[in-house]
This record gives structure tokens, sequence and C-alpha cells, in this order.
């Protein structure tokens, strides 16, 4: 694809734009700064006024139904700058309208309910055999509302170079439509390609749609990137285009990464459209990552995952049964038990966390884990902790050489704790480990894009597949066990620091809901 966009060079065009949205951001904050400092009388009657006002803001935040990390961040906050401190977080939460997005995704969720049990209801299949995972498969069925499916085989790729000729083989047999949403896209050698079979696809008359998402994009796609791939008969959808207001929406990010082929076929993982992840070029080292592909009943429930997404403020919302891919009962043959699952930050329910909370407390063996963020709130630490010290083998590889220093830095400050409790961390020496598994007991397994941190857990939309007694389960456990020999095992003495950097890192803990 040419890398010109109306004619200047696509570099310009870019960067032009972004420091254009970050100057008005920063120019709202230095107004805010103006406005409180304007004069001396002025400024010590509007000093009093405001902390009262972040008073009372405090007040608010200690009894709204949120994470205690993100309390205790913006009430650090206030108390550091008590002046302007009530007034930031409410110019930072009010100013959006997040009720009316609310109101958007529980009516999308209501609308799709019933066409994700269209393939049938295995859930009595789990009561009858009275299966160890029913508590995990209830409640993602029955409170979340992402059903658990048989007739689904499944393949498990350990890198990003595995699924993209995967991916590049099934998306060439599409007959119906193509859904394809990601977090990143950046034009190179895997997502030309892609592109190339989409637009070749949409030209013999199939659905062809892509979401990406505007903030994850913002530095490697031109601003007029939509109508370039409308051009080229690609529907495309720009989620939650980034806007130069500071405003807690734009937090909310479209993290997913999934492609649906005909409602039979669908990937996802930590895997997005851009050359580091095939290690087309190096970037962090080698750049190691993790999907998995479903084939049968549950491809359908991604599906429906991408459509909620898609008609997320659309004015005529797509029936899905003209989607729905078998005419007779699907014959795939069942692989275990498939059950994909999606997260969203606007509803109170983190369903990401609680599958992976679930995975540890049940673990009885072992749990394996890898994740290239490791910033995590008290009930993952505690869960974490409490199952080493119960005899459980837990073992978690986070990356040597990361994307983020202060990631890296808050990171390693959880490190000592989970040493100090039996758990064994890794860091791949190789380069950066992006993968976002977790496997137990030869039994079950999650493959998705949530990363242990604040922002995957709860700031973003997300999505996963859960397995149970699946061949997905013993490839991913034996992925984590070829890692371990090539990854460097902390110590105590690793997790030594100086009165320096122990002050750094107590701090950064502090703020770690914010990165």
């Amino acid at each position: 694809m040419n890398n010109k966009v109306s004619g200047k060079p696509w570099v310009r065009v870019v960067f032009r734009r972004r420091v254009f949205v970050s100057a008005l951001v920063l120019a709202q904050i230095g107004f805010i700064l103006v406005l409180i400092a304007g004069s001396s009388l002025t400024f010590q009657y509007l000093a009093w006024a405001l902390t009262v006002l972040s008073v009372l803001v405090c007040l608010r935040i200690l009894n709204k139904k949120e994470k205690a990390a993100y309390k205790l961040t913006w009430i650090f906050l206030i108390m550091l700058f008590p002046i302007f401190g009530g007034i930031m977080y409410i110019f930072f939460y009010f100013q959006s309208n997040p009720r009316k997005l609310r109101r958007m995704v529980e009516a999308g969720n209501r609308y799709f309910a019933a066409s994700f049990l269209r393939p049938g209801d295995t859930l009595p299949e789990l009561v009858e055999t009275r299966e160890d995972c029913l508590p995990q498969v209830r409640y993602l069925q029955n409170h979340a509302g992402f059903p658990v499916y048989g007739h689904t085989q499944t393949e498990y790729y350990d890198s990003g170079e595995a699924f993209f000729v995967r991916a590049l083989e099934e998306l060439e047999k599409a007959e119906r439509y193509i859904f394809v949403e990601f977090f990143i896209l950046r034009q190179g050698k895997m997502l030309d390609p892609i592109l190339d079979i989409m637009e070749r696809k949409a030209r013999q008359g199939l659905d062809v749609r892509l979401i990406y998402d505007d903030l994850g994009c913002f530095m490697s796609v031109p601003s007029d990137y939509k109508q370039i791939l409308e051009k080229r008969g690609i529907k495309c959808i720009v989620f939650n285009p980034f806007k130069p207001i500071v405003s807690s929406q734009q937090n909310n990010r479209d993290h997913r990464k999934i492609i649906s082929i005909d409602g039979k076929i669908a990937f996802t993982g930590g895997i997005n459209l851009a050359d580091e992840y095939i290690n087309a070029y190096e970037k962090y080292g080698h750049w190691k990552d993790a999907a998995i592909m479903i084939e049968g009943d549950a491809a359908w429930s991604l599906t429906l995952i991408f459509l909620h997404m898609w008609n997320l403020g659309q004015k005529q919302l797509d029936d899905p049964e003209r989607f729905y891919p078998w005419k007779d009962p699907c014959t795939v043959p069942s692989d275990g038990y498939v059950q994909p699952y999606a997260d969203s930050p606007i509803d109170d329910e983190n369903v990401g966390e609680h599958v992976y909370i679930q995975i540890i407390n049940n673990a009885k063996e072992y749990v394996y884990i890898n994740t290239p963020y490791l910033v995590v709130d008290d009930n993952l630490l505690s869960a974490l902790t409490l199952a080493a010290k119960s005899g459980v083998d837990v073992r978690i590889i986070t990356p040597h050489r990361w994307d983020k220093w202060v990631v890296q830095i808050t990171s390693q400050s959880y490190y000592r704790q989970l040493v100090m409790a039996g758990v064994k961390v890794y860091e791949y020496s190789s380069g950066f480990n992006h993968s976002k598994t977790f496997v137990s007991d030869d039994k079950v397994a999650t493959v998705g894009t949530t990363n242990l941190d604040f922002r995957s857990l709860y700031l973003h939309f997300e999505c996963g597949v859960w397995v149970y007694k699946n061949r997905a389960v013993q490839a991913v456990k034996e992925d984590f066990l070829r890692t371990v020999p090539i990854s460097h095992r902390i110590t105590l003495e690793d997790c030594s620091r100086n009165a320096f950097q122990r002050i750094l890192q107590e701090v950064l803990r502090v703020f770690a809901p914010l990165m």
C-alpha cells in the first residue's frame, strides 16, 4: 500500500495530527492552572473553596463502588494537591457521558443474549457429570452471559509467526463474511497481506468489516485511515476516537483481538497486526506471543462479541440470525469444552479478573502464567501468594526486555513479595513476552488479550477463550515449560534494592492504577 496520504508523507501527516491533539490537551491543563493562580486575593478565596471541594470529592471517592487501589490513588493525589486535586477529579470523570455508553452496552447485552445459546445449551452436560469446573462455567454463562460449548476444535499457537500463517490460510477460505477487530494496526509485512485478502473478498461480495482502536493506532496509521480502508471496500469503525479533552472515557480502549471467518472459525490472543508481532523486525528482542483458533460452535460466540462492539452507536442493529453459520447442527467433533468470554469496563463486572482468580483458587497441583505486565491489586496478589503457600506450583513468566520502563519497575516491585511466598517468577531472557495465558492442573487454560495490570483488567474492552479438558490445555502447558529454560528465575538477591529504588517503587505502586 502506498505510504503517502493526500499527497503528503504518511509519517508527517500522523505526526502533525498527534502534536495538534497533544497541544490541545496541555492547553486545557494550563488553562486550569492559570485560572487558579490568577490574582492573589481571588486565588485565596478560590483556594478555600477548592480545598472544601477536594474534601467533598474525597468523601465521594470513599463511598464510590470502585477498586480500593483507585480510591487510594485519587485520595493520595488530592492530598498532594489539595487546591486543584478535587477539580481535576471532576474534570477527569464528569465531562464525558459514561451513562449513555453504559445504556448502549447494556442494550447490546440484552439484544444478543439469546443468540449466544443458538447452538444449544451445553451446561446441563457438565452438571450431569459433576465436573469440577462447574463454578467457573456457571459464572461465565449464568452471570456474565457467555455460554460454554462443545462441538469445537482448538488450535494453539505459541508465536505470532504460526498464528499469521494459519490466519492467512483461513481468511482465503472465507465464503460469507470476515470480521476483524484489533487494538493496533501498523502497515507492513503482517497487516498488508491481510488487508489485501479482505479487499479481494469484499470485491467478491463478502461482508468485510474491521474495527481498530484509535488510541492504539494513534502513531501507527494516518488520521484518515478509515476512509482509506472504506475505499478498498472494507467497512470500518474507529473505536472511541481520541478527542483533545482530558476524560476518563479515553481510558476505555478496545484492546480485543478477534478474527471471525463465517462464524465457523475464530482467532483471538495477544497478537496485534504489526510486524514486531511476527518478528519481522526486532523491537524489544524476540517477541513471544500466543493465540488460539477455535472451529465449531464456540466460534459463534466471538462473532457475537465482535457484532456487539460493531453495533455500539449504530442506529440500525445487525440481526445476528443472518450471520449464524450452521443450517443443521454443527458436526465439528467435540474436543473438551470451550467458553469464549469478553470483558467491558462499562459495567461493574471484572470478568477477566474473575476468570484468572478462579483458575488460581481452584488449582491443586500447578498454575502457570504468561503475562507482559505484572501490576496487580490485592485480590490477585493474595490469590497468587495463598496458592503458593498452600503448596501449589505457581510460576509466572514476564519479559526481560520491557516496552515501558515505568511499568517494568512497578512490575518488579511485586517480585519480592511473590518470591517470598513461594511463587516462581521468571523473566523471558530472549526479549519481550507478550503472551497472556493461564494453564492449571492439565485440565483448564485460558488464552486471550487480558494482561495482569490495572488497565487491562479494569479499563479496557478485552476477550479470551477458556478451555477445559481440551488439547489446547496441553499445548499451553508445553509452551510454558519450553519457555522456562530460556528464562531467568528471579531470586531474593535479584529483588534487593537500595533506598532510592525502594522509594521509587513504593511511589510507583501508589500510582499503579493509572498505568
